[in-house]
Parts: structure tokens; C-alpha cells; sequence
């Protein structure tokens, strides 16, 4: 991991290098922040859609991958995950066949959540998702 940051505004976020490791040290990020911000209940879907991301930018980009997490508080009880490359180029959605290896990544994400999307950024693009926070 190249670094946490967690601000007083109800943010997370990590950089991590573009290696195989940095699947499994986000989603242990991830749920751990979460554990901390007492919201078990979205851990284990929120590290299985960020490993899903994280997967996708080593499989497609160089470079650094930011993960970054905005508690419910600041969206009105919905918890919002970013994840970051420096690939400019927006993932695309598909439908696998049965013999397809890979892609179904971004369909796990898209049935998955409350709503998703991607951004560009300055460098590359952002792979946003919402988890809705059970009442």
C-alpha cells in the first residue's frame, strides 16, 4: 500500500501500486475502514466490488490505483466507493458466454449496486459505485 488517508469529512482513501498484491490489500482496506465506521454489514460486498475494479485497472492500465470511500453521513445513507486508474479509457460492460474466462467483472458491479458510473480524471479515470446503508 503507498498510503491511507482518512480525512474528518468521513473519507478513506489508498493509493496502490499496480502489482497482483494490491487486489487483496484493497479489499483488507476496505473492509477494515468499514469495520471502523461500524457498517459490517456492506463489508463484504463493498471489498468484493472493489477487488472486481482493482482487478480490472491491473488487467488494463500502469500505474497507481486509488481506492477512496465517502461514509453514508456526507450521502444521505448511501456509501460511496471510488476506484481510480490512470487509464483514460472508461471500462466497457459485456455479457460473457458460459466459456468466457473474464467479464463479468463491471456486470457484478452494475447488478450489484445502487448505481455506478465512471468519471474521468484529470489523469486516467474513476470507477465509482453506491451501496445503499441498510436502516
Amino acid at each position: 500500500m503507498i498510503g491511507v488517508i482518512e480525512t474528518e469529512g468521513g473519507c478513506a482513501a489508498w493509493t496502490f501500486p499496480a502489482e497482483p498484491d494490491a487486489v487483496r490489500t484493497a479489499r483488507q482496506a476496505v473492509r477494515g475502514q468499514l469495520r471502523r465506521w461500524e457498517l459490517d454489514c456492506l463489508a463484504d460486498l463493498a471489498a468484493l466490488l472493489v477487488s472486481e475494479l482493482v482487478t480490472n485497472a491491473l488487467r488494463h492500465a500502469t500505474g497507481p490505483i486509488g481506492v477512496r470511500l465517502v461514509r453514508p453521513r456526507e450521502l444521505n445513507g448511501v456509501l460511496l466507493v471510488e476506484v481510480s486508474d490512470p487509464l483514460p479509457d472508461p471500462p466497457r460492460e459485456r455479457v460473457p458466454t458460459p466459456e468466457d474466462e473474464s467479464g463479468r467483472g463491471l456486470r457484478l458491479v452494475a447488478v450489484s449496486c445502487r448505481r455506478w458510473g465512471t468519471r474521468p480524471g484529470v489523469v486516467g479515470k474513476t470507477v465509482w459505485f453506491e451501496l445503499a446503508v441498510p436502516e
